[in-house]
């Protein structure tokens, strides 16, 4: 990818060295700059003005661009600006007045309580046989346990370590049953730790061994909890396929992303506990909207419920 204009690559630098975001959140800005750079065809950063970057959100609504990924992308163009418009002496931030238009809400796609138990207890599978599969018994446990993000998954460490080397952002503790995350914008939040994902965690830590650490791997992969194949790190591709193999061979009749196991996590909580605050907090939410989602998915559980039980709900199915 080409180089930028010096102060969005100060930006990036800054972003990664001071702020801490994680080298897939730098990837993406990098593509959202690289964007706001071509749709100014030339014109000098300091000389853009409100009018053209909402030329640029028409054309390029008008191209096909979905409203996420234009939110997305306005999200990184504003960020640079309030944080450059300052030190360039510019009077205002050109894109802070300027949103998106507006997406349709679409409800995640979570599991059913009985889909969840089905794939996490391997019901039509053995157990798990060597260090892979007991690998990817914790981690889908912890997904679902904890509602973790997948990139906070794969950022955890097998306990806290500090030292010349590396220093933990993110690791669990199995004593007290729970994991301390560093989730979205450097926030950090400890999350609980169910029976299951921590008794599966124990039994990981025993075969971690047996997956080779190459020597390039580092002081990273000597801290990780999850590694993959070759001893690194694992990576969320991994996971993703990994997971969707479970389920397949489990039988389940819906494709299965880690995500999917943080949505069925969050509906889950409250179809039972009713708290929605609760729940903001466990999945990392900055904004209680974002949670509230989750809402409509009860909803639909209980019309359910009710179509089923009620003697005068004579409704019949869409």
């Amino acid at each position: 990818m080409s180089a930028l204009p010096p102060p969005i690559e100060e930006w990036l630098a800054f972003l990664g060295s001071q702020r801490r975001y994680s080298a897939h959140t730098q990837s993406s800005y990098r593509r959202d700059l690289t964007l706001l750079c071509e749709c100014m065809a030339g014109r000098p950063l300091e000389q853009v003005a409100e009018g053209h970057v909402r030329q640029a959100v028409a054309r390029l609504h008008a191209a096909g661009h979905q409203a996420r990924s234009l939110a997305r992308m306005l999200s990184a163009w504003r960020g640079f600006y309030a944080w450059w418009a300052p030190r360039a002496g510019l009077p205002v931030n050109p894109v802070a007045g300027i949103r998106a238009p507006r997406a349709a809400r679409t409800l995640p796609k979570a599991l059913s309580v009985d889909q969840a138990q089905s794939l996490l207890d391997r019901s039509a599978l053995p157990p798990p046989a060597n260090a892979v599969e007991w690998r990817d018994q914790a981690m889908f446990e912890v997904l679902y346990s904890s509602g973790l993000r997948l990139a906070e998954l794969v950022s955890l460490d097998h306990r806290h370590t500090r030292n010349a080397r590396h220093e933990s952002e993110s690791w669990i503790d199995l004593d007290a049953g729970e994991a301390i995350v560093r989730g979205k914008g450097g926030k950090t939040r400890s999350v609980p730790l169910g029976g299951k994902a921590v008794d599966a965690l124990r039994e990981w830590l025993k075969h971690r061994n047996e997956l080779e650490r190459q020597p390039s791997a580092g002081a990273d992969a000597e801290a990780a909890l999850f590694l993959g194949a070759r001893g690194g790190r694992i990576s969320p591709r991994v996971v993703q396929k990994q997971l969707a193999a479970l389920a397949l061979r489990a039988g389940l009749p819906v494709h299965v992303h880690p995500h999917s196991l943080r949505h069925s996590f969050a509906s889950h909580m409250l179809q039972s506990a009713q708290d929605l605050r609760a729940v903001q907090e466990l999945l990392g939410h900055a904004n209680i909207s974002t949670t509230q989602i989750y809402t409509r998915l009860d909803f639909q559980h209980l019309a359910s419920v009710y179509d089923q039980a009620h003697p005068r709900a004579q409704r019949k199915p869409e």
